[in-house]
């Protein structure tokens, strides 16, 4: 099985300077995928509110859909460091280290 995380074809910065990923197919079409799940379980809990469905019934749906987006953070994470910190500390541009920790520490709230 390959690994969704590839990150061969991410690069982030284009010729122009300008920062953006580029996220190789498979790994957009599997982000893209898992919130497209994640966006019909938040539905679906808008749902059980509507149907004044048990409270802990409803939190536990909540909980899996925090837990679903954790995980889509955490791949983006591991992608953004396998390419764009790398090539931004070989850049010589080791502010991305901050940037990166202000981005963790909002991620772990």
């Amino acid at each position: 099985m390959e690994n969704p995380m590839d990150t061969q074809d991410e690069h982030c910065c284009t010729d122009d300077g300008a920062r953006k990923s580029h996220h190789s197919d498979k790994m957009k079409s599997n982000l893209i995928s898992r919130l497209n799940r994640i966006e019909g379980q938040i539905r679906g809990i808008k749902g059980l509110i509507e149907k004044d469905t048990y409270c802990d019934d409803v939190l536990n749906q909540i909980a899996a859909a925090q837990s679903a987006l954790n995980s889509v953070g955490r791949l983006l994470l591991e992608g953004h460091m396998k390419s764009c910190v790398i090539e931004r500390i070989q850049s010589g541009e080791h502010e991305v280290i901050d940037e990166l920790l202000i981005t963790v520490n909002k991620l772990m709230k």
